[in-house]
C-alpha cells in the first residue's frame, strides 16, 4: 500500500510538471519549460520503475527502464521520445533548441509521459 502511494505520487508529479512546463513555455521561459518537461518524462519513468521494482536512481537507470520497457512492448517510440526529453533536460543547461525544435518536440515528450503512464497497471 505504502509503495502505491508513492507512485501516485509521482504520477502527480509527472502530471503537475506538464501543466508547469505548459506555463513557462507560454511565459517564454524555455529554460525553465524544458527542465520541467523533462522533469515530468523522468517522474513517469520512475513511477513506472517503482512499480516494477527496477532501479532508478540514476539518470542512466532512467535509461534502461525505458530500454525495459521497449523491450516488453516493443514500442520503440518510447526510446525515440526519451531521447527528446534529455535533449530538453540539456537545453535547460545549455539553451541550443531553436524555436522549431520546441514546437515541435514538445509534444512528442508529452506523448511519452503519457506513454509511460499507461504502463502501470
Amino acid at each position: 500500500m505504502e509503495n502505491n502511494i508513492v507512485i501516485e505520487e509521482h504520477i502527480q508529479t509527472a502530471q503537475d510538471f506538464l501543466e508547469a512546463s505548459d506555463q513557462e513555455f507560454a511565459a517564454g521561459d524555455i529554460l525553465q519549460g524544458s527542465e520541467k518537461l523533462w522533469g515530468a518524462a523522468s517522474h513517469a519513468v520512475i513511477a513506472v520503475a517503482q512499480q516494477r521494482g527496477w532501479p532508478y536512481g540514476k539518470h542512466q537507470a532512467l535509461k534502461t527502464v525505458v530500454r525495459r520497457l521497449y523491450a516488453e512492448s516493443g514500442d520503440d517510440l518510447l526510446v525515440a521520445w526519451f531521447g527528446l526529453a534529455e535533449k530538453f533536460h540539456a537545453n535547460f543547461y545549455h539553451d541550443f533548441m531553436e524555436d522549431y525544435e520546441v514546437e515541435d518536440e514538445r509534444p512528442l515528450v508529452r506523448r511519452f509521459v503519457a506513454r509511460v503512464l499507461e504502463q502501470i497497471g
